[in-house]
């Protein structure tokens, strides 16, 4: 059986709230990716959100995608598993708006399609396959407020199993007109979708001996990174003082959690919290010493996530080389509190067409991309 966690507490500072017939509607976002199979279900609190309960299950959708370019039987189950809890959850809270986006695993799977249709034939649950930018998007949406109002640009980090997506966004849109700015026009002035993720670099590289395998991902991750186009022109930027990193993955909260210190995870302690290139890099550094043993004894990443870390790490120093000694904002946050923001900020549905201006909306078809497609 994967590994679930199941959060009823929501974020820290929210709080359930009990079922009433004059509720506000609930909203729910569901991301599927390719390590893992997530939730959110929250109520509108004016501009933001509160959580009232989520849902984090491991399915590992991309296990074995690289090699064979299908999604395995096995991996299957697993996400259908986790799909069909979800789809209880959303019954019996009886959310009204829901959203559901999966991403690399299956938009690079032969079978892709026919898994999705099976969830919605199965569970009721339907997923659109979204674009990486669109993932990109999404990802910045929900780390918005994350952003500082001195510097003019932001180079966001969003790390995921299958893929990185990696876009540099102009930060006046969200500092004079705050989300409703971002919602309005892309700020993304360039973004490129790196085609590794913590899943398919540690396959990639499994067959190597334990000495030869870091190195070997990370000339792996530096030559993708150096292969974007913008390189040089963020890193003039960064030289600059002009912009910071905002990073959002698993892999950068864990490894902020092993530099602070922590005894467990604490998501009020990590989420917004700064880190600096050295500091990052010294704490690399602490598991690469520690081998994959030691890595699993770190507190805030454990067994489950202990042999994706080193993949991840290598990520984010290839990545960090675009920043030379500029500060990450840690996000413990993204895709999927992108998609509820989209959906609570975005235009009403049902309204009488007209010239009205169409909003930003991720994850729709509709979707105004004043970006750069670089794929690198």
């Amino acid at each position: 059986m994967a590994e679930e966690k199941t959060n009823r507490g929501g974020r820290p500072g929210s709080r359930s709230r009990p079922r009433s017939k004059g509720r506000a509607p609930l909203y729910a976002a569901v991301d599927l990716g390719t390590n893992n199979c997530r939730l959110l279900i929250a109520a509108r609190k004016r501009d933001s959100f509160t959580v009232l309960d989520s849902h984090s299950q491991i399915a590992r959708l991309g296990e074995g995608l690289a090699t064979t370019g299908r999604m395995s039987d096995a991996s299957i189950e697993r996400a259908m598993d986790a799909c069909r809890k979800i789809a209880a959850k959303l019954k019996a809270k009886k959310v009204g708006h829901v959203r559901c986006i999966a991403t690399e695993a299956c938009r690079r799977a032969e079978n892709g399609p026919d898994f999705i249709k099976r969830v919605r034939e199965e569970t009721g649950l339907m997923f659109k396959i979204i674009r990486p930018e669109e993932e990109a998007l999404l990802a910045l949406i929900g780390c918005h407020n994350l952003i500082e109002p001195d510097v003019t640009n932001v180079l966001v980090v969003d790390i995921g199993g299958g893929s990185t997506e990696l876009s540099l966004a102009d930060a006046a849109p969200v500092q004079k007109h705050g989300l409703r700015g971002m919602l309005e026009k892309s700020p993304i002035l360039s973004w490129t979708s790196l085609p590794i993720g913590v899943v398919t670099l540690t396959e990639a590289f499994a067959h190597l001996p334990e000495m030869e395998r870091y190195p070997a991902m990370l000339e792996r991750a530096f030559e993708l990174v150096n292969a974007w186009r913008c390189a040089d022109d963020i890193r003039a930027l960064f030289d600059a003082g002009q912009a910071h990193v905002i990073g959002t993955s698993g892999t950068v909260t864990c490894l902020t959690g092993v530099h602070l210190g922590l005894t467990k995870y604490r998501r009020d302690q990590v989420d917004g919290q700064w880190i600096t290139q050295a500091q990052m890099l010294a704490t690399v550094e602490r598991l690469k010493q520690a081998g994959p043993e030691g890595v699993a004894k770190f507190p805030t990443i454990g067994e489950d996530r202990a042999g994706l870390m080193m993949a991840g790490c290598a990520i984010v120093e290839a990545t960090w080389s675009l920043a030379p000694n500029g500060r990450m904002r840690v996000a413990d946050r993204g895709l999927r509190e992108g998609l509820l923001l989209s959906m609570m900020q975005g235009p009403k549905r049902g309204k009488r067409r007209g010239n009205r201006n169409r909003r930003n909306r991720a994850g729709s078809t509709q979707m105004q991309t004043a970006m750069e497609t670089n794929n690198g």
